[in-house]
């Protein structure tokens, strides 16, 4: 009997302003939440790119060291220590760093990661350059991030037009030699991959025997995990040994524990949801308070709360979905002009996009059952 007739349809478009605002607010807080969700899913997928791109299996870094930004040297002969275990196939060093690139047009200066790896191994995956492991041992000849922002100036069209692009980094001239795909993330707005000499003339003040990570390839068949923990008793206390995959869970979870930015996005999704929640309240509690002489009288012919309960819901299921759909295209669009604009991977998923709509339904049905409570505590003898 519910479901004969559409009651709760007929009610909401009775006061087309009304459903309007309240399809609006919902809207807002469908943004809200799948902005904040995206934002927070973009730092961490953004943060692990530099690790998911490295061809490595184990991975050698200092103790001290608690994320990209903030790396601590350690001695180089930890990783030729390495390269003495059973299976250990090869190993190579990686140096990094953050330099100020000078835009080659207007001039002006920006902070990025400079990334210097051993020409002769098969440190990091680059597709965008054949032989770039040549390119990159010319002294000062660099591979520059196509993904990089826009502000580091025109650099990749610059380069596939044929022109010789050169600027400095860190007062230092240097030729872009080709591109490589990294892209920006919260603690690098661009990239540099260059040999380890040319990356010693950048930073003149870093020792060579210092570096920042070190690389491990294990032979086919190896139990890279239990070589990880043999190598981390084994070696110096003044060493970490860890896996690709936790060295890459240890960036995610240093920006996700150790900084606010997670628990703001978070607060901020939050706070969408209680925004949501209380618009969809007063829609349907003032909807409720104008028909309340309505459900009386139903409630006087004999109609149990069930029936109202099943109205409401009906209600706040209606709202539900036509303000998630226009706050889902509002968010999608701004997903892609953020892409656009940051460099930073910010799209939308499925899994994203069911979890705003379950706690869109939910939102709505919570204020439905709320305002409810205006329906059960009437009493037709009190309002007639």
């Amino acid at each position: 009997m519910i479901f004969a007739i559409p009651l709760a349809w007929l009610q909401l478009i009775r006061e087309r302003i009304r459903l309007l605002v309240a399809i609006a607010g919902i809207a807002f807080a469908v943004v809200l939440m799948l902005m904040q969700f995206g934002f927070r899913d973009a730092l961490f997928k953004a943060a692990v790119r530099f690790h998911e791109s490295l061809n490595t299996d184990i991975v050698l870094i200092s103790p001290q060291s608690t994320a990209l930004i903030a790396m601590r040297s350690f001695p180089r002969r930890r990783l030729y220590q390495a390269a003495g275990f059973e299976g250990v196939e090869s190993v190579s060093p990686l140096y990094l760093s953050f330099g100020l690139w000078r835009n080659p047009i207007n001039k002006s200066t920006r902070q990025l990661m400079v990334i210097g790896v051993d020409p002769l191994a098969v440190s990091i995956a680059v597709s965008d350059t054949p032989h770039w492991q040549e390119a990159i041992k010319l002294a000062d000849h660099v591979l520059f991030d196509a993904q990089s922002r826009a502000e580091f100036g025109p650099i990749p069209e610059l380069y596939r037009q044929g022109e010789e692009v050169t600027t400095e980094v860190s007062g230092r001239k240097i030729t872009v030699a080709g591109l490589f795909r990294m892209g920006a993330n919260f603690g690098a707005d661009g990239n540099l991959l260059t040999s380890d000499l040319n990356f010693l003339r950048l930073f003149p003040e870093r020792h060579p025997g210092l570096i920042d990570v070190g690389l491990v390839r294990v032979q086919p068949g190896v139990n890279t995990k239990a070589l990880a923990r043999r190598m981390n008793a084994s070696l110096g206390n003044d060493v970490l040994v860890m896996t690709r995959e936790e060295f890459a869970e240890f960036e995610r979870s240093y920006w996700e524990k150790s900084t606010s930015i997670g628990f703001i996005f978070s607060l901020g999704a939050l706070m969408g949801f209680i925004v949501g929640s209380v618009i969809v309240y007063q829609i349907l509690y003032t909807d409720v308070t104008d028909h309340l002489a309505e459900y009386a009288t139903l409630k006087a012919m004999g109609y149990r709360d069930v029936f109202f309960y099943g109205v409401v819901m009906q209600e706040s299921l209606i709202l539900s979905c036509m303000g998630y759909v226009p706050g889902f295209i509002v968010s999608f669009l701004l997903y892609i002009l953020i892409a656009r604009a940051t460099s930073l991977p910010v799209w939308m998923t499925v899994e994203r996009a069911s979890l705003v709509f379950t706690l869109t339904v939910l939102m709505c049905t919570l204020s439905g059952a709320i305002a409810m409570r205006r329906i059960q505590a009437a009493d037709p003898a009190d309002i007639f």
